[in-house]
This record gives C-alpha cells, structure tokens and sequence, in this order.
C-alpha cells in the first residue's frame, strides 16, 4: 500500500502520497478530463466534465454529483502554471455563491525510486467548508487516482508470437 501523510493548518491542506507508476502517467490523470472524472470525485460522487482547456490560463469545468441523491456542485478549475510531469498550480472557484473565494492548488511531481512521490498543497479553502473534510475528500480521491495509474495493464501490442 502506498503511504500517505497529511497535515492541515487553518485554511489550507498538504498532502503527501508515493504512487506505484512513473511520473508521466500520475501528471497526465491531472490533465487528462477523462481521466480527472474518474479519480477526483470522492466516494458516492460521479463526475461530468463540462469544458475542458489544458494551457495555462484555460479552464476547465466540472461537476460532483451525488449518485444516491442527485444534488450537483460545480466548480471552475484555471490552470496557472503547467510544467509536464514535474508541477501544476491551478486556482478552484465554486459556482456555489455560498462557497466564496478561490482555492489555489499546487501539485509536485518528483520521481522516486519505487514510482513518484506527489506533494499537494491546497490553500485558501472556504471557512463553511471543515478542513478535515477536505482531508477526506483528498483521502478518497487520491486512493481512486493510485487505482488508475498503479496498475500495468498491457495494451495488446505486444507480439503473442511463440
């Protein structure tokens, strides 16, 4: 199991988690809409992309959705700085006009012997919001992202020749 480390001081949550895969393909399941919907909702949510623009100063929208009950928030993520497989800032605003404020994000990539070791900082986050729920939300989120980029799968290129 990887390890994890987590600690929260007022507004602001870091995490630290070691992935079993190599840095690209932990970076891209932070670029890639199809894959972001799969990892980031927590556990219960489904996810929908609304609109999605990898570059810095693009956007992209997406949306939790509570599959047991229906109810949806929605969020608008702008990238700030990219920087493949080694960094990514991004601010996060709530459509919600009762979650005010922009949350900022900052995510590192660093290769480790054994896959890649990522570091999250996630700052600004709204008072109505307890930050230990945060931490819950990135527990299950980042156990999702470990069940997307840890295992090998292969692509079926490979030669089944004798």
């Amino acid at each position: 199991m990887s390890e994890s480390a987590t600690a929260t001081v007022g507004n602001t949550v870091r995490l630290q988690r070691v992935f079993r895969a190599p840095a690209e393909r932990v970076f891209k399941a932070f670029v890639d809409p199809d894959a972001l919907v799969r990892w980031v909702p927590p556990y219960g949510f489904v996810g929908k992309m609304h609109e999605f623009e990898c570059k810095v100063g693009g956007k992209y929208r997406m949306s939790f959705v509570n599959f047991g009950k229906g109810a949806t928030h929605s969020f608008t993520v702008e990238f700030l700085e990219i920087v493949p497989n080694e960094r990514l800032r991004y601010n996060d605003e709530f459509d919600d006009p009762n979650l005010p404020g922009v949350l900022e994000v900052e995510v590192e990539f660093s290769p480790v012997m054994c896959g890649t070791e990522l570091k999250i900082v996630q700052s600004g986050i709204p008072e109505m919001i307890p930050v230990e729920m945060c931490y819950l939300g990135w527990q299950e989120s980042l156990q999702q992202l470990a069940n997307l980029v840890e295992p090998e799968i292969p692509d079926g290129s490979e030669s089944a020749e004798s």
